[in-house]
């Protein structure tokens, strides 16, 4: 066995040996959070696996992280890894410019992207999804919108680029007081607010956004970018020519 490959069988058995409290343990190996688990490490571990979209289907927060993602969200790094994803963002944009013929476009969307629904989840301590209450509380027109979110979104506007905004909510319900949500924290302005009829009541995001790209490709124009906090936002058909994954910790939507 030559050095190199000593030396990184030594560094494997050491660190079994601090996890396993003096001993090499046979069991296999998990990243997923159980009742025994509390430090920030695990947590941090599940949260790399959620953002890489590698930890799917999961309905909840694992028990022992709901301190963990309430601190995230609400003691600086949410904020500093959002601030990063606009920098690359910028960067993007920088490198880009409107076609005269106004059919450059750019996909948002609402839900943790553009507005805000940090209370809701802290309040239900990040808790499975439920329709009635989420609506309820949609309902309101209180979701604070998202200030870095809100600059890039006039930046695009300043450039020339048409912003349409796309989500899963269920238009017939909730259209209006998203409408005036948004118009409230200062998204105005964009080209469309596309959501979910009931012809695409019961699809995945996935297919149902998916389905509303395609439309807009159909009808002319260019999708130069795509920004959302869930996967489901930024695949499938016509996804556009980047895309940008807000961080979110607090729920999955396939």
């Amino acid at each position: 066995m030559g050095s190199s490959q000593a030396l990184a069988l030594w560094v494997v058995i050491t660190h079994l040996l601090s996890l396993g409290g003096g001993f090499v343990s046979c069991a296999k190996p998990s990243f997923w959070p159980n009742s025994a688990t509390h430090d920030d490490a695990g947590c941090l571990s599940w949260r790399v696996m959620v953002e890489a979209n590698n930890a799917r289907g999961w309905r909840t927060v694992p028990a022992p992280c709901v301190g963990y993602v309430k601190a995230y969200m609400t003691r600086g790094q949410y904020g500093r890894d959002l601030d990063s994803v606009m920098e690359q963002v910028s960067a993007y944009v920088d490198q880009i410019a409107a076609a005269a013929d106004g059919l450059d476009a750019w996909i948002f969307d609402i839900d943790d992207t553009c507005l805000s629904n940090l209370l809701y989840y802290q309040a239900k301590r990040f808790g499975a999804y439920d329709p009635m209450a989420f609506k309820k509380w949609a309902s309101q027109g209180a979701c604070p919108g998202i200030p870095p979110v809100l600059g890039l979104f006039a930046a695009l506007q300043d450039k020339g680029f048409k912003v349409f905004l796309l989500s899963g909510r269920d238009e017939e319900t909730l259209g209006s007081c998203t409408s005036q949500n948004l118009e409230s924290e200062g998204f105005s302005g964009y080209e469309r607010l596309m959501m979910r009829t009931p012809e695409y009541r019961g699809q995945s995001s996935s297919l149902f956004k998916s389905a509303m790209r395609k439309q807009l490709v159909d009808e002319g124009y260019r999708i130069r970018g795509n920004l959302g906090d869930q996967w489901s936002d930024l695949q499938g058909e016509n996804v556009g020519d980047r895309v940008f994954k807000i961080p979110n910790p607090m729920y999955f939507v396939p």
